[in-house]
């Protein structure tokens, strides 16, 4: 990812924007927020496990006197504090961790090791940043309750599972979110950065996160001894085809002002040197930001698996099977303009203008995204906090060496930076959006 150009904060300010800025004295809560996040660190749970995680959050809400209730959509937390008449404000965390041996040599690494469902021993590592993203949004509930004479409202604060694998939102979504809780007006979260120095956040409006679609494909053949293709219709020629031909999707079919990405990840075909297998195997990830550019992209993986096929001879009965994981699928993260503006603004105002970032958008997803696509059609907003230690940024900028990304065994934000710099931003916008 990129980031450059500093908003000028004078373009962004709404005149609906509350003059409120919390002036937060963290030195006294930092220690323990910081050792939230260690025992979050050291203890992290996989996707649809995340039953310890969310009781951790449960207690920590409990004693600020919210409303809660878990076992939401799984193992969610929803947390409800009523302050008055006002807008619902809904503040968004994530709580799985990710199957990754921790490789950061930090004293406080992970060592957690569980079995997962194919009896493979796998490390866990929060390498996305959720361990973070949770400490912030207590830090964050903290505030807004000890400053509550800022504001007036209902705050809902929202601890979502699994999140790396698509499922959270749509099962928290699914057992009535928005129905058996407030219905929100706002909706706004954060997501750590591996690419954007501690203390500084960025954001933009529009699309900033991307759709994901998981797709298999199964190509049939009609297999035989490797010495006498002719007698065969081989799956591994025509798969082959299938991925070439796939490339002209983005390249010739779809408009170059639309983002696409249509990756094949896994082939897999055969069993021996001098064998003409029955059948290939193909796992696809799709990217898009607009939601008809994803139809577009399906459509035309069907058309072109079928026409190589008939192409090569195959009858009916023996056409690609093409799937797609709907239950796996997430839209794009789409921040409203007018709201974003008005997060941006007060974070402007809360850490410095010069510590607010314009980014550019990306490809990875994010389940966040569906929170705004039900039909209540609720503004959602998501930005990026800082993680890199600035030093180690300073020196990766000024050497052109990558940086370890999100997902990466050797991740390691910077803490005691990026959590007050999370929990201030994220508390003067909740309170921005309450007074607007």
């Amino acid at each position: 990812m990129k980031f450059h150009k500093l908003y000028a904060a004078l373009l962004f300010i709404s005149p609906l924007v509350s003059a409120t800025t919390l002036d937060l004295k963290l030195d006294k809560t930092m220690p323990a927020i910081e050792k939230f996040y260690l025992d979050l660190h050291q203890s992290p749970e996989l996707s649809y496990h995340e039953q310890q995680t969310g009781q951790k959050i449960a207690k920590q809400l409990k004693q600020l006197d919210f409303k809660v209730t878990d076992n939401v959509g799984g193992f969610g937390v929803v947390g409800i504090y009523k302050n008055g008449d006002g807008p619902t404000i809904m503040i968004r965390t994530d709580t799985d961790g990710l199957p990754i041996i921790e490789q950061t040599g930090k004293p406080y690494a992970s060592k957690v090791t569980v079995t997962n469902e194919h009896g493979a021993t796998v490390g866990v590592m929060h390498g996305c940043g959720h361990d973070i993203h949770m400490s912030s949004f207590i830090g964050t509930a903290q505030q807004l309750v000890k400053h509550k004479d800022a504001w007036q409202g209902t705050l809902m604060m929202v601890a979502q599972p699994a999140e790396e694998v698509g499922g959270g939102a749509k099962a928290m979504l699914k057992e009535g979110l928005f129905s058996k809780f407030p219905t929100p007006d706002h909706v706004i979260a954060l997501h750590v950065s591996a690419s954007v120095p501690a203390g500084k956040v960025s954001m933009k409006n529009e699309y900033t996160m991307a759709s994901v679609d998981s797709v298999d494909i199964t190509v049939k053949g009609k297999g035989g001894h490797g010495a006498y293709p002719h007698t065969t219709i081989d799956p591994v020629v025509i798969a082959s085809r299938i991925v070439l031909a796939l490339q002209t999707i983005t390249s010739r079919e779809l408009s170059p002002l639309e983002p696409s990405v249509i990756t094949v990840g896994s082939i897999h075909g055969g069993s021996k040197h001098n064998v003409i297998s029955d059948e290939v195997k193909l796992q696809l990830t799709l990217r898009s930001y607009n939601p008809e550019v994803r139809l577009q992209q399906i459509a035309a993986i069907k058309r072109i698996s079928q026409g190589i096929a008939l192409s090569a001879g195959l009858e009916e009965s023996l056409m690609p099977e093409v799937f797609v994981h709907e239950d796996e699928s997430i839209p794009s993260t789409y921040n409203n303009p007018a709201q974003t503006n008005i997060v941006r603004s007060a974070i402007s105002a809360a850490i410095g203008a010069s510590n607010v970032l314009e980014t550019e958008a990306v490809m990875a997803g994010e389940d966040f995204g569906l929170y705004g696509r039900t039909d209540k059609n609720i503004p959602i907003t998501l930005f990026w906090l800082g993680g890199v230690e600035q030093a180690q940024y300073a020196a990766a900028q000024k050497s052109g060496t990558t940086l370890p990304s999100l997902h990466s065994s050797k991740f390691a934000p910077d803490y005691k930076v990026a959590l007050p710099t999370g929990i201030k931003a994220m508390s003067n916008a909740a309170v921005a959006l309450f007074n607007q």
